[in-house]
């Protein structure tokens, strides 16, 4: 959703774009309600519609704040059932980040086969905090606001793209439309997440190197504390394990998912006499590059690389850099996926669900 100062535009798949006119001054809303009653958003549709449980004192106050805000009831969106309105809210954490665009066009191509559209919100976190908004408290009241402000433009349920994976708690507990989270998962079970499998795709990239014959594989980590270092960790210490080869720590380096890093990894990874790494990112196998380039060694040949993320980069290195692929656009069409069967068939799937990566070969292996 792009909101000027009178108009939202509202997406509908790649062809439609439809723009809903904001009146000068808007009605109060039982958002507005909740507010100044202290209450959340349910307890006072609840009290207006006489449902649920609520006390007798409460409704009282609740009716009183609506008359003295001068709430009108939206007869139209009384009697609308969310389901059949057809558009789904997508909350993307930023937009500029990798992963973000492929993910957002899967949902936009399955919900555009079905009959969907969109309202689509940015919350641009990486642009406001850097690269570790998830540490800062500040982006949670931020997602919330977009939770309701999805829900008074009356979508019938939410995606929310997540920027890194990790474990959230941002969705309202007393949200009235279903929730998907992509690339991460909410600490409520109750709500689906669809991921990918980092331990698996780890796993298979490491064995490729040990089945071409490498004894000494280098690791180049991510963020220590990453769910993506984590898991990709434990599948090169597998990977190791099944093949009776010993863990050395001498070869196993954080590049902190920077360039820099990637280089400074790559310098003890070689002198500690590695000759192949598993690098976490395609970002920091750029450094190893840099790393190769400065020192005549050449990568493919004197040391075999693959890397992990399949960004645009990998395919135009020299030589072209190997990689494990991100289904990212399956994320999204599986998330919308699950959305579209929670509306129309009421089926439920509190879940993770772990896509596969592919590998691209290319020369660097």
């Amino acid at each position: 959703m792009y909101q000027t100062q009178n108009h939202i535009i509202h997406i509908h798949g790649a062809r439609t774009i439809i723009i809903l006119h904001i009146g000068e001054e808007a009605m109060a809303t039982i958002k507005d309600i909740a507010k100044e009653c202290g209450v959340s958003i349910a307890t006072v549709s609840n009290a207006l519609n006489n449902k649920g449980r609520v006390s007798d004192e409460m409704i009282a106050k609740i009716l009183e704040s609506a008359k003295k805000l001068g709430y009108v009831p939206d007869i139209t969106a009384r009697n609308l059932k969310r389901k059949d309105t057809k558009v789904i809210g997508i909350i993307a954490e930023d937009i500029t980040v990798f992963n973000t665009a492929d993910i957002v066009d899967g949902i936009n191509e399955y919900l555009d086969e079905n009959g969907y559209s969109f309202v689509l919100g940015n919350l641009r976190l990486f642009r406001k905090f850097n690269n570790n908004f998830y540490h800062n408290d500040e982006y949670r009241k931020l997602a919330i606001k977009e939770f309701d402000v999805m829900v008074g433009q009356r979508v019938s349920g939410i995606i929310y793209v997540a920027a890194h994976s990790r474990q959230l708690d941002i969705v309202p507990s007393d949200l009235q439309v279903p929730v998907v989270v992509a690339y991460s998962y909410d600490k409520d079970n109750n709500i689906p997440s669809v991921m990918y499998d980092d331990k698996t795709a780890a796993y298979e990239a490491v064995k490729k190197l040990i089945k071409k014959g490498h004894k000494k594989i280098g690791l180049i980590t991510g963020e220590e504390t990453s769910l993506h270092t984590i898991e990709r960790k434990k599948g090169y210490e597998q990977a190791l394990f099944e093949n009776k080869m010993l863990l050395d720590p001498s070869i196993i380096v954080s590049g902190n998912w920077h360039r820099d890093g990637g280089k400074k990894a790559a310098k003890t990874i070689i002198e500690n006499g590695a000759n192949a790494i598993f690098c976490m990112s395609d970002i920091m196998s750029v450094g190893v590059y840099d790393y190769a380039h400065e020192n005549n060694i050449s990568i493919g040949k004197d040391i075999s690389l693959i890397s992990f993320d399949n960004r645009e980069i990998s395919e135009y290195l020299s030589p072209a850099l190997s990689t494990m692929a991100i289904p990212l656009g399956e994320i999204g069409r599986t998330s919308a996926k699950i959305m579209i069967d929670s509306l129309e068939n009421d089926t439920t799937c509190a879940k993770t669900i772990k896509l596969a990566c592919h590998y691209i070969p290319r020369s660097s292996f």
